[in-house]
């Protein structure tokens, strides 16, 4: 059995989310957010760097050895999945294992919003999934693609950095991309997917300009294009976008998202009252004819309006989402105050216990 086993175990055990494995420092794993030893010895260089040689693919080590860093998949047979990091660090080497779910789990499970389901539900166009590192964006994207694989019959196509969920065929035929695997960059496995005949096309993250541009354009053609984004803020994430574009070509892309765009999901998690778990507030954008408007105007400064006018249609802000979790007791005022955007609403919470 690989030494990093016994650790990985202990992160599975503990409903942990990641590892922290750095030379120098004692073994850490993240659990409800927040980081705890799992004993005061530090873990030598050597014996770090030893056990991080033992499960490193051949391909992966060689990028290491070339780049200094790099990432795969690693899985412990029938028991989990981990996307792992590996870099060099000022004690040694050092890695990130975040624990990926063997199965994904359902919208129903996770309790997603009728307005985000409602998304899956259209043949066409870019959904974006955004918010920090740890978020839960993947396992959102999972639930939506099990949607998709539980009702349509197609063509879905996920091209990730590595493959985190492996999803099983229900009613869709199911190909996984891994980059640095199966294709050089997002950018070139996106423009080769544009000719695999695909019905849904999961991007695992829009990095540049070029990815960006293809996924866009992917969306215009007719396929459904889900991707990550890692922005904080619905509104936020579609300036992001128009501004990853020259000057020149701004005009062009805010028309062509004005009518590709479905909806932006922007989601951060947050610790339950007894920190025995955590609770997704999720703000929401729609892309309705007034949306719309405001996207091929340039107006991105009003989208937050538009938004708060608009929760007929199911859009939220994220300060709305946290007081609907805040109300129904599923997380503290503390924590409401601390993950909240206008931090003056939940100024009386500031120095709750």
């Amino acid at each position: 059995m690989p030494a990093i086993d016994q650790y990985l175990t202990q992160v599975l055990e503990r409903n942990g989310s990641d590892l922290h494995f750095l030379a120098g420092d004692p073994a850490r794993i993240r659990q409800y957010g927040e980081l705890k030893a799992l004993s005061d010895q530090p873990l030598a260089a050597e014996t770090v760097k030893t056990t991080l040689y033992e499960i490193m693919p051949k391909l992966a080590l060689e990028r290491f050895e070339a780049k200094d860093g790099t990432d795969f998949a690693y899985a412990i047979p029938n028991v989990a999945r981990f996307r792992v990091n590996v870099m060099r660090q000022l004690n040694g080497m050092g890695a990130v294992f975040r624990a990926i779910p063997s199965s994904a789990k359902t919208a129903e499970e996770l309790k997603l919003p009728t307005a985000v389901m409602d998304m899956c539900k259209i043949n066409s166009g870019l959904i974006l999934v955004t918010g920090k590192t740890g978020s839960g964006k993947s396992t959102t994207l999972a639930a939506m693609i099990d949607d998709i694989n539980s009702r349509e019959k197609g063509h879905i196509l996920t091209i990730e950095d590595p493959i985190e969920f492996v999803h099983v065929r229900k009613n869709c035929l199911i190909s996984q991309r891994e980059i640095g695997v199966h294709a050089a960059s997002f950018a070139s496995a996106l423009n080769s997917a544009l000719r695999e005949d695909p019905d849904v096309i999961l991007v695992g993250e829009l990095r540049d300009l070029e990815t960006m541009s293809i996924a866009v354009t992917a969306a215009e053609m007719g396929i459904l294009v889900m991707a990550t984004l890692h922005t904080n803020g619905a509104a936020a994430t579609v300036d992001r976008l128009v501004n990853a574009f020259p000057a020149d070509k701004q005009p062009h892309v805010r028309t062509m998202l004005s009518t590709s765009l479905r909806g932006v999901v922007s989601q951060q998690l947050i610790p339950k009252p007894d920190k025995q778990g955590r609770v997704a507030a999720l703000e929401i954008l729609i892309n309705t004819p007034a949306v719309a408007n405001l996207i091929r105007q340039g107006k991105m400064d009003q989208l937050e309006n538009a938004m708060q006018s608009g929760t007929a249609t199911g859009m939220k802000l994220m300060d709305v989402a946290i007081q609907t979790l805040l109300d129904s007791k599923q997380i503290t005022g503390k924590d409401a105050f601390i993950k909240s955007i206008n931090k003056a609403k939940f100024e009386q919470f500031r120095e709750a216990s």
